[in-house]
């Protein structure tokens, strides 16, 4: 996805929320793009927000790429900006990435790594400040353990469809997938529940009776997807 001033702006615009907010913009529009499980692999891991650049590695006889070189190419025709996904099944007995790798990703200046499975070489990655996030930590090699099967194609992320420049938001709560022709109206809807839920707690703050402060916004029905306020 180029990187045009509205997707930039866009972007900007992401970083201020959380995924909390997010999440809630997409229950409202019926999207599924909540991956579980997938977190920061490490404190103070920096927020990503940027377009999918995909990955997707499967085990060893079901394709006939090296994932390392695999691994290098998806990155290369990653876009600056850009998150890399990579969809590993959610495996946690083969590494899904590596400092060599990581640092290539810094180099060509995507802006992180976001991964159904598990990685290595977390120490590098905090050198390099890149964010990393996955389902954990494994020591072993990525090497013969695993194939690549494409990338730049459709992949999977904790059960949620990634398609090459959908915007991907990850914090500590967790990990978005915004679809890419979805993404202004899941903004629209997540700045407005955040407006909301700041607003509730403003009236608390000033004496209102939190249940009458709930009621007041219709809590409970704001993010139903199709609730008409």
């Amino acid at each position: 996805m180029s990187s045009t001033p509205d997707m930039k702006q866009m972007i900007a615009e992401y970083r201020m929320l959380s995924t909390a907010n997010v999440s809630d913009g997409l229950d409202r529009l019926g999207i599924n793009g909540a991956p579980h499980g997938i977190g920061p692999l490490w404190d103070a891991c920096p927020k990503i927000v940027g377009p999918a650049a995909t990955l997707k590695l499967v085990p060893v006889g079901q394709a006939t790429e090296s994932p390392v070189l695999g691994t290098l190419e998806a990155i290369k025709i990653g876009r600056a900006g850009d998150v890399l996904v990579i969809d590993q099944a959610g495996r946690m007995d083969v590494n899904s990435y590596g400092g060599v790798a990581g640092f290539t990703t810094r180099h060509l200046g995507l802006v992180g790594c976001v991964m159904d499975g598990v990685t290595r070489d977390i120490d590098e990655f905090k050198q390099l400040n890149l964010p990393v996030y996955g389902k954990g930590f494994i020591q072993q090699s990525i090497r013969n353990r695993c194939a690549c099967a494409g990338y730049g194609i459709p992949v999977q992320l904790g059960g949620v469809t990634v398609n090459p420049g959908d915007l991907i938001m990850a914090d500590e709560n967790g990990i978005c997938v915004v679809p890419k022709g979805k993404m202004a109206e899941v903004l629209e809807f997540a700045r407005l529940f955040k407006n909301i839920e700041d607003s509730v707690i403003e009236a608390v703050r000033s004496g209102t009776d939190p249940v009458l402060a709930h009621d007041r916004v219709r809590y409970d029905m704001m993010t139903a997807a199709g609730h008409k306020a």
